[in-house]
């Protein structure tokens, strides 16, 4: 008896039963989340490094390019003022009179202004700065250097352009079909292009409120002067010494109108 007693005594040295946990018929057991194989991220992400490193090459090629373009870009800028500058420098030297002597400290001037037009030409092809100083100052120094019909060609390609590079194109269009049609010697050809040069003043500037109308009426006034249109020509320095009372126009317009006997 004594030994089935003792055999019912627990051992304080063995560890305790478990209790077998009570299966719950309406519960389904939820799998234990187990990290298989010791996957870290970096483990994960091998398998896309190549995608990775080669999106970060084709952004670095990107902005490469980019940058490198500007760079261009800004240095092609650079040096297309240089070369504006450069002719600037030719065409805006003063005018010497003659029997003055020259500054010792400033460069040379010129005697006419057709010799430093020339002058400023030459610049600009040793240059290759045509594109930089643009047609319509081109144009211009056509006209002094007196190339007129080089002028001509050089501000018809400005004369659609927008704002006031556009009709000042015009404007410098006219006065070069203007001079040109004073020196033709045969009447049909001077008048053809005097009618021409009016055209081109019409079209200078069509809107009231545009800029330089009083100076587009005034251009067409002096040309129907010349062509001996007395009426037209004092409606139209009347009007364009009214639009333009805050500049120089109407003390021009009065002596012409004082020579049209008006």
């Amino acid at each position: 008896m004594a030994d089935k007693k003792d055999a019912k005594k627990e051992d304080p040295k063995a560890e305790p039963a478990k209790a077998t946990p009570k299966k719950d018929p309406g519960k389904p057991l939820e799998p234990k989340v187990q990290h298989i194989g010791g996957e870290s991220i970096v483990d994960r992400l091998l398998p896309h490094i190549k995608k990775i490193i080669t999106a970060i090459i084709v952004i670095a090629v990107l902005l490469t390019a980019y940058y490198g373009w500007r760079t261009w870009r800004e240095h092609k800028e650079v040096r297309k003022t240089e070369k504006l500058v450069a002719v600037l420098d030719v065409g805006t030297r003063p005018l010497i009179p003659p029997g003055l002597p020259p500054d010792p400290n400033r460069p040379p001037g010129f005697a006419t202004e057709k010799e430093r037009a020339t002058a400023a030409l030459d610049e600009m092809a040793k240059r290759e700065a045509e594109t930089a100083t643009g047609h319509i100052y081109r144009g211009a120094l056509l006209m002094d250097a007196g190339k007129l019909d080089e002028a001509i060609a050089e501000l018809r390609q400005a004369q659609e352009a927008q704002g006031l590079d556009g009709v000042l194109a015009r404007e410098n269009l006219g006065i070069a079909l203007e001079t040109k049609a004073a020196a033709e010697k045969d009447a049909t050809a001077r008048q053809k292009g005097f009618e021409e040069a009016l055209q081109a003043f019409v079209a200078m500037q069509r809107d009231p409120a545009g800029l330089r109308y009083a100076y587009a009426l005034y251009h067409q006034a002096r040309v129907q002067e010349t062509l001996q249109k007395k009426t037209e020509a004092k409606a139209l320095y009347e009007k364009a010494k009214e639009l333009g009372a805050q500049t120089e126009l109407p003390g021009l317009i009065e002596q012409r109108l004082a020579g049209l006997g008006g």
